[in-house]
């Protein structure tokens, strides 16, 4: 297997979705939020770091409202570049500003089964096996815990799902599922066992933590516990804003990114007093709810706005961002899916999110689909492709290969044309066939999608995890479940 990852890097096509101007005035109502409103911190060892920095903080409400400057002096601290490191070195993805990278979505509690094309609850098996296909798809650059493996413990749910994916990629993994700081802990351990140490891990970061936001303006507290944690231990770690408009942010749309941002800043800001220059990154999956029954929407033009909005602001903070693309609200694979996670994914792209999360899902993140996950690598290959933008030299120009061939002629026999065929896009759902051909067959790009995640499980081999360290792993866990 090819350790290949593709990625989109030194892209020709731009998108400025804000103006510095609307930015800073982003950034100023921001501040105002988190020192005249407040962000609720409902975690002790959060609460004593913001008194210790000087903020003004309501041990009743667990409320935090911070000066401008206390948050402004935090951000500065976060290094503005670093690693995600992967079981192989050469699967090392650099979130520097000029790639963008894509990764599964999660934590999903509901799957279309493989082979009967059931509906079901997930299970540990499935995180396994979503690992694998993942781990053979070159657009897949890394791992977000796929589903929750609801065959195990809720005590150690996340990590009986982070051990199910290292043995079976050599690819980062990204957690949304570790969610008090008993749970960090030994999942601190679990990477250092597949880092080689403590320090290595420091050094090499095989694990990332992301940890949602509870909007409007508010935090989980054991997930700021594990945050700490995790930032102790030099392991990125990532706030995500789902804050939507009409329900948890205002109707309009600047208003919500000020709400999410305020979510976002204050809680990144909280890591780097605690721990000066621990990587961290920005996250954001903001959408409107829908305004007949309120329901989160999963796509939509305002969420392809927030993707591009979003990665503008993780500039301004410089600051890696992780951003929510893909995950259509769509119940099948069908218009809605491509348009949908076709837009979302370009608009994040054309403006450079380092991390996109969201691929495989259905149903607005609830339902996985190995059908849906097949096809959106596909959209990302094409969004990859259209970011390459014209290339126009000598070379391509072909201005020898024209004069050869000339009026009426043909450019299929030309050595310029045998060394330049596969840099055009050949698609692998796509229905390119006769018309007579499909109408015969009545199979599209879902069945083939699927015959392809099927064959990958069948024939796919990742490199394995030593057993020793599998069987530390299970001890671990073992130890945490008594």
């Amino acid at each position: 297997m090819s350790k290949k990852i593709k990625s989109i890097t030194n892209p020709k096509l731009h998108l400025d979705v804000l103006t510095p101007a609307e930015v800073n005035k982003i950034h100023d109502a921001t501040l105002n939020i988190i020192e005249n409103v407040g962000v609720r911190f409902p975690s002790a060892r959060a609460l004593e770091i913001w008194e210790a920095n000087g903020a003004t903080v309501d041990r009743d409400s667990m409320i935090v409202k911070a000066k401008p400057h206390l948050i402004e002096a935090a951000l500065k601290k976060a290094p503005p570049k670093y690693n995600l490191c992967a079981r192989d070195p050469q699967q090392d993805l650099p979130l520097d500003g000029n790639h963008v990278f894509v990764g599964t979505d999660g934590c999903g509690v509901e799957i279309i089964d493989i082979h009967s094309g059931e509906r079901r609850t997930s299970r540990l098996h499935d995180v396994g096996e979503v690992a694998r296909v993942a781990d053979a798809t070159e657009e897949i650059g890394f791992h977000w815990v796929s589903l929750s493996a609801q065959d195990t413990p809720v005590e150690t749910r996340g990590l009986h799902e982070i051990k199910a994916i290292w043995e079976n990629s050599t690819k980062h993994l990204q957690t949304e599922s570790i969610y008090n700081e008993r749970e960090a802990r030994v999942a601190i351990e679990m990477a250092s066992l597949i880092a080689g140490g403590k320090e290595q891990l420091r050094k090499r970061p095989v694990l990332s933590l992301m940890q949602c936001t509870a909007p409007p303006l508010g935090h989980d507290g054991g997930s700021l516990d594990a945050a700490l944690v995790a930032a102790e231990a030099g392991i990125p770690t990532g706030f995500m804003t789902m804050s939507a408009a009409l329900t948890t942010g205002p109707a309009t749309m600047a208003g919500v990114l000020a709400v999410g941002n305020a979510e976002v800043i204050a809680a990144t800001a909280l890591i780097q007093l605690a721990y000066p220059g621990a990587p961290v990154f920005y996250a954001a999956a903001q959408t409107a709810s829908d305004l007949r029954n309120g329901a989160y929407t999963g796509g939509g033009p305002e969420d392809f706005l927030f993707g591009a909005a979003t990665n503008v602001l993780s500039d301004f903070y410089d600051i890696p961002l992780s951003m929510g693309s893909f995950a259509t609200g769509a119940k099948d694979s069908n218009w809605q899916a491509g348009i949908e996670n076709s837009l979302s994914t370009f608009m994040a792209c054309v403006s450079m999110s380092d991390m996109l999360l969201g691929l495989g899902f259905l149903h607005g993140s609830r339902i996985w689909s190995y059908a849906q996950m097949m096809m959106d690598a596909e959209i990302f290959s094409i969004v990859h492709k259209t970011m390459q933008g014209i290339v126009v030299d000598e070379e391509t120009l072909a201005l020898d290969t024209i004069a050869a061939v000339g009026p009426g002629g043909n450019f299929l026999s030309q050595k310029h044309t045998l060394k330049h065929m596969r840099d055009v896009f050949l698609p692998e759902f796509m229905d390119r066939r006769p018309y007579n051909v499909w109408e015969e067959k009545k199979d599209d790009a879902r069945d083939w999608a699927l015959a392809k995640a099927r064959n990958i499980l069948a024939t796919h081999q990742p490199d394995p995890l030593d057993e020793r360290l599998s069987k530390e792993l299970a001890r671990l866990i073992a130890a945490e479940e008594k």
